[in-house]
């Protein structure tokens, strides 16, 4: 899988400030539209002006699916994403924690 926000883009908050954690819900910011490209996604976050790529489909089902699940790990699992496969997308989604293109989520359960 390849990164889910373009190499050359810099954070909108310092890692120390978003603090990722699987275990707990997420969901898309609400300021943030996706639009399905054959690649994946483009994302923007109408907030900060960020624009950032999903380089996979199955990273979109992911971000799409998050605030319909109790956890980002669960979220994972429901998308059919293979335990092998977790560390990468887990560092993809707190990625987009940091760029603010996901967020916790107050109204799920963990």
């Amino acid at each position: 899988m390849t990164a889910a926000v373009s190499p050359t883009e810099s954070p909108a908050v310092s890692p120390a400030e978003v603090d990722f954690d699987p275990d707990r819900p997420w969901r898309r910011a609400r300021s943030v539209a996706l639009r399905p490209e054959p690649f994946g996604a483009l994302v923007y976050h109408f907030g900060n002006r960020k624009l950032s790529f999903l380089k996979s489909k199955t990273l979109v089902a992911v971000v799409e699916a998050l605030a319909d699940h109790p956890s980002a790990s669960a979220t994972l699992a429901a998308c059919g994403v293979t335990e092998a496969q977790h560390p990468a997308y887990v560092k993809a989604l707190a990625d987009l924690a940091r760029s603010q293109m996901i967020e916790p989520n107050p109204e799920g359960t963990s």
